[in-house]
């Protein structure tokens, strides 16, 4: 991989549920260090991408590509699959995913939440671990939380724990599926200064909110899809600033407004 290969990229990606279109041809490409954020309606084909581009879900057409390597796939449309397990598991462990619902465990310490899969999934040292999830846990600002359990954290709070968690595995991307959606909100911007930061840092991120402050803030490029297709993308500032397409003027006006 150059420094001019891409950490992710996606061409031409369909996928159905049955008879219906989710995603009719997307594709979108993230360089190391770039922020990408999707927004668009509710059905616009956002989480579905998100959870195509990690493998969660399988497309019926179309091309993934981690680091300049593409997915290998078997079979064809409805059929199609990965064909390659150790594949899939490398590509996913390179791109952790922090969901809307935080998915923490409940029966393990946050701490332990953010040490278990660097040890069990990546067989690395379990001191050597500890101590970078305490590391995550402070640069979140939870790092007084490591012994308590999910249930007795705020919906922010365990929204940074499940951030930390997806640092953890230093992975080669972050995808965070709606992180504010669930929170009321003056939780919400403990979790977007996180991602802020982060953003500060280089890293990179695809980002599927509904929170368009923080796109604008913290996105290189802003990617909005309407009915599964990609109907304008560009840099923050031309796409809220001088949207072209009506549909995006409609979204926008319709969100900032609420």
């Amino acid at each position: 991989m150059t420094d001019q290969t891409p950490v992710i990229e996606i061409r031409d990606l369909h996928k159905s549920y049955g008879a219906l279109e989710v995603l009719k041809g997307v594709s979108i490409t993230a360089h190391k260090g770039e922020v990408i954020s999707l927004i668009g309606s509710s059905g616009s084909g956002k989480s579905t991408l998100l959870r195509c581009a990690n493998l969660l879900e399988d497309s019926q057409q179309g091309e993934i590509l981690f680091k300049g390597e593409p997915v290998s796939w078997k079979g064809s449309g409805h059929g199609r699959r990965p064909a390659d397990p150790k594949q899939v598991l490398r590509i996913r462990t390179n791109l952790s995913m922090v969901f809307q619902q935080f998915n923490l465990w409940s029966h393990l310490t946050i701490l332990q939440n953010v040490m278990e899969a660097p040890v069990t999934v990546l067989g690395r040292d379990r001191a050597e671990v500890e101590e970078k999830a305490r590391h995550y846990l402070d640069k979140v600002g939870i790092g007084d939380k490591c012994d308590v359990y999910p249930a007795q954290l705020s919906g922010g709070q365990q929204q940074r724990a499940a951030i930390a968690r997806g640092l953890a595995m230093e992975p080669e991307a972050l995808l965070f599926d709606e992180p504010t959606s669930a929170l009321d909100p003056e939780l919400e911007q403990e979790v977007v200064r996180v991602i802020k930061d982060l953003a500060s840092e280089g890293r990179t991120m695809l980002i599927v909110t509904h929170d368009m402050k923080m796109a604008h803030d913290v996105s290189d490029h802003v990617v909005f899809l309407h009915q599964g297709l990609i109907e304008e993308e560009g840099a923050p500032e031309t796409l809220f600033g001088a949207p072209k397409s009506e549909r995006l003027r409609g979204f926008l006006s319709s969100t900032m407004a609420v």
